[in-house]
């Protein structure tokens, strides 16, 4: 009788621990992460699902911590020019619509930060100005009517796709020349007797745009203050006088207009003079009191975001945004379905033939889809909040321009034959735009393997996104750490992977 109830309760406590440990198997399995794994690379793969690997050994360890938080992100996206706007409504209603779409419908890139131009800029059709009276102090005569023509509607278009909506930066180039000392479109210097109606020029330009039902997040003074080599549109600042009209003008005006949610951004430009920007801007509280934020650009280098330049910025004004702007593949006209060539070390910039020659070294060729997911990656590892590329759509020669500055934009249309070409550098920005959303924190990776660049952000809805950039030719395994949960992954050679973490 005893072996019979000892019997019993050994069955029972085996019965008591299978369940317990199907309950604790249970429970493990519910608190897993969905992993979702998207690839672009050399090989042909375009934001292409793969699946995951068994466990491997040798594989690059990647610990994600969430709780490790750095900078909350604004968005990512690209510019509204006169350039893509023309682009865009000589294609098919199909072409134009599929274009649109794809840069802002949730199947698409999701863009979600943006940028436009105030004025001309050497990617519209001519020179122009909304202020075109010479001496109209007052602004009488102030229209946006050039831009009704084609920049506007784009914007509007792009707005009734989005769902979650988009930020719009503007850029002015320059003011109207009869406001410089030269009394050019190019180079020269504000002229101090219109400071004031300058500072006026913008708050109509926002109001114009209100009405027009878009709404403008920020605005930077003056895009290039350096100028441009005295090429096209630019009007020339220093940082003390920026720093200045900014706060005895433009920030005032905005205040006494209403428009103090408008967010002042100064500089934008390259990231090599951040350092000199930053100390004058933020010198004291009266000086920073109106600057939202700093807009840099990528063109000093090829290869080189600047990560000390970055860093200085942000701890000199932790409080205060900085914003890439705008970027593009410079100085080549586009190369028309052809894959490998922007996943090849050919491309040249502007510096490989014009940069003086103790710079030439930050002037190589270099592979175009590198240059993009090295420069994203590189900046918000350093507290950059905001990433925008440069047009959205250009012809096949890289314009229109009047300044025949040909680039590449992401989007490439033959407007003879009304065909589109959705370039790889399309993709990799979509790897950032479409998975680390808007007020997304960027968060600790742990990666001690620096043949490979890495960056983790905890979106809103609770899904972690991590990216992985491999340059090398040869694959790479790597064993992803999160959550007591590990999930191995091979990446291509010449690749860019978002492995996604979601409930």
């Amino acid at each position: 009788m005893e072996r019979i109830m000892n019997t019993r309760y050994i069955i029972i406590y085996v019965f008591i621990m299978i369940c317990f440990h199907e309950y604790v198997l249970a429970q493990k399995i519910e608190n897993m992460l969905t992993v979702t794994i998207y690839e672009t690379s050399a090989q042909g793969n375009s934001l292409t699902q793969i699946d995951t690997i068994a466990p491997i050994k040798e594989a690059i360890p990647l610990n994600i911590f969430p709780n490790e938080q750095f900078q909350k992100i604004i968005g990512f996206g690209g510019s509204f020019t006169e350039a893509s706007a023309y682009v865009l409504y000589t294609l098919s209603k199909k072409n134009k619509d599929s274009i649109l779409q794809a840069y802002f419908s949730s199947s698409g890139s999701q863009y979600s930060l943006t940028r436009t131009h105030i004025n001309s800029c050497d990617f519209s059709l001519s020179n122009y100005s909304y202020a075109p009276i010479s001496g109209d102090k007052e602004l009488k005569y102030f229209s946006i009517e050039k831009d009704k023509d084609g920049l506007i509607p784009m914007i509007q278009q792009a707005q009734s796709i989005s769902k979650e909506g988009f930020l719009l930066i503007a850029s002015p180039w320059t003011a109207p020349p009869w406001m410089k000392d030269n009394q050019s479109w190019i180079g020269g210097k504000l002229l101090p007797e219109y400071n004031n109606a300058w500072a006026n020029y913008y708050v109509k330009y926002i109001n114009a745009y209100k009405k027009e039902g878009i709404d403008i997040w920020g605005i930077t003074v003056i895009n290039e203050p350096h100028g441009n080599g005295n090429n096209w549109e630019s009007m020339l600042f220093t940082p003390l006088e920026m720093t200045k009209f900014v706060e005895t003008y433009l920030g005032p005006v905005f205040e006494q207009k209403g428009l103090g949610n408008v967010n002042i951004l100064g500089y934008d430009q390259n990231r090599a003079g951040l350092k000199e920007w930053v100390d004058t801007m933020y010198k004291d509280e009266s000086s920073s009191k109106y600057f939202a934020g700093t807009a840099i650009h990528w063109y000093e280098s090829t290869y080189d975001y600047f990560p000390k330049a970055l860093q200085y910025a942000y701890n000199k004004a932790p409080g205060k945004y900085i914003i890439q702007t705008e970027a593009c593949i410079d100085a080549e006209i586009p190369h028309w379905k052809d894959d490998a060539w922007y996943w090849s070390e050919q491309a040249t910039d502007w510096g490989y033939d014009w940069a003086p020659a103790h710079e030439k070294y930050l002037h190589p060729k270099y592979t175009p889809a590198f240059r993009y997911a090295r420069d994203i990656i590189g900046c918000l590892n350093n507290r950059v909040q905001g990433w925008i590329d440069w047009n959205m759509v250009l012809d096949k020669q890289g314009g229109p321009n009047w300044f025949k500055n040909w680039c590449i934009a992401p989007i490439i249309a033959d407007t003879e034959h009304d065909e589109i070409y959705i370039t790889p550098l399309y993709y990799i920005l979509s790897h950032f735009s479409k998975f680390i959303r808007p007020n997304a924190m960027i968060i600790n990776v742990d990666n001690k393997d620096e043949s490979i660049m890495t960056v983790a952000a905890l979106n809103p809805d609770a899904s972690i996104s991590l990216t992985v950039f491999n340059p090398e030719s040869i694959s790479k395994n790597l064993k992803i750490h999160l959550n007591k949960q590990d999930v191995y992954v091979k990446i291509s050679g010449k690749a860019l992977q978002t492995i996604v973490f979601s409930k």
